[in-house]
């Protein structure tokens, strides 16, 4: 009889571990993302894509940059320098690394701090953003760019400090399939863009921000970076892509499909 029970006991302990072990393999772990907002804007853009992301239980930072959101340096003194350094002291502080997500301008910006720190990124995520070689800058790649409200409306201040679109093209250019009240909302968070890390040449190399996987989100109706140009930039440079039909600005417009997207690329990383 006391055989039997220890038999019992023993076959339950097991159960057990395998149960647990069952469980542990179901459980779904956190990833930490750190989103990059483009130019002219903040961290405040990415505040529905965080909220879809954080419902699903993952890690998510949206730093300002320098001159951006509530950080009010002023645009003739930032450096792109600066916005790395910014991401940087971010990184450094994860005890794992992160997936990097970069919007529009930015793509230049998560490209040059994967480079610095490859062994910190898990992976690079571009947002209809600037995916370029070593060498490439912001005002290279939009030489010759047509169909592009944001490129034909595109200006310096009188100093150079800082840049600027068109007042009346703005929304067209960049969030045409939001509302217009939406917009109105919006757009007194809009900061002059520093023009100096503009002209930022990039630096990287094949032995690290080439290690890293990179994945690209494509819209297809972005009036700012026009769908030629951005298929040209991720063809055959990227693990994957994904598309969405929007403006340049998703965040706002189809926060939960850009979160989404993001979900799936963790999963990607798992395979």
């Amino acid at each position: 009889m006391k055989n039997h029970l220890k038999t019992i006991l023993l076959y339950s302990m097991v159960a057990t571990m395998v149960l647990a072990g069952c469980n542990e393999k179901k459980e779904d772990p956190k990833e930490t993302y750190i989103l990059v907002h483009s130019a002219w804007l903040g961290a405040w853009q990415w505040e529905n894509v965080k909220s879809e992301l954080e419902a699903q239980n993952q890690l998510v930072i949206t730093p300002d940059l320098p001159g951006h959101g509530s950080d009010k340096t002023a645009p003739a003194s930032i450096t792109m320098d600066q916005y790395v350094q910014t991401l940087l002291s971010i990184i450094d502080q994860q005890e794992k690394p992160v997936i990097l997500v970069g919007h529009s301008f930015n793509g230049i910006t998560v490209s040059r701090v994967a480079e610095l720190r490859p062994k910190k990124v898990r992976a690079l995520v571009y947002l209809t953003a600037f995916l370029l070689p070593n060498g490439g800058s912001f005002f290279k790649a939009v030489q010759g760019v047509e169909n592009s409200s944001a490129v034909d409306n595109f200006y310096l201040s009188e100093d150079q400090a800082y840049a600027l679109v068109k007042e009346d093209e703005i929304q067209n250019a960049f969030a045409h399939d939001i509302p217009q009240e939406a917009f109105e909302a919006a757009k007194p968070k809009m900061v002059p863009e520093p023009a100096a890390p503009l002209q930022y040449e990039l630096q990287i190399t094949e032995e690290n921000y080439g290690s890293i996987p990179k994945f690209y989100i494509e819209c297809t109706e972005d009036r700012a970076i026009p769908i030629a140009v951005q298929r040209a930039m991720y063809q055959d440079n990227v693990t994957k892509s994904y598309s969405i039909k929007s403006s340049h600005t998703p965040n706002f417009s189809q926060p939960e499909k850009v979160a989404s997207i993001l979900l799936d690329i963790k999963n990607e990383l798992r395979k």
